[in-house]
């Protein structure tokens, strides 16, 4: 068996979330699987609705029905860097893309969604600086 790591730990992933076509069908889907359990949700206006989840203590992530600009479900993995303003700096020093961000958002966490130079997309998240 494998230890569980530590929350935040650098370079492992400290947040998952579903760009999907139905969050509620897809939440009811994933916790089906896995025994996720509602972890609340919040309204974001225009962009919908916003369903966080756990699957135990050091796991969490969120679903939301995907942008028209994001052609199809997906996932995307958040990653804990120490700090986000460094961690985008080194994206782009070595041919990354920001997509969006750095910004801070709800539960004390900075985040910043970036492209690296082979066109996949990851997310990157740390502590409040």
């Amino acid at each position: 068996d494998q230890p569980v790591v530590p929350a935040g730990t650098p370079g492992h992933i400290g947040w998952h979330e579903l760009y999907t076509s139905d969050w509620k069908a897809a939440f009811d889907f994933y916790s089906e699987q896995f025994g996720w359990v509602d972890a609340g949700d919040f309204d974001m206006g225009p962009m919908g609705t916003y369903q966080t989840f756990t699957a135990g203590p050091e796991s969490g992530g969120g679903i939301m029905n995907k942008p028209e600009q994001i052609p199809v479900p997906v996932w995307q993995f958040y990653f804990n860097v120490p700090a986000i303003d460094a961690a985008a700096k080194r994206v782009t020093d070595n041919g990354g893309k920001i997509l969006m961000g750095p910004m801070e958002v709800p539960g004390g966490s900075w985040i910043v969604q970036c492209q690296d130079p082979q066109g996949a997309h990851f997310a990157l998240m740390a502590p409040v600086r």
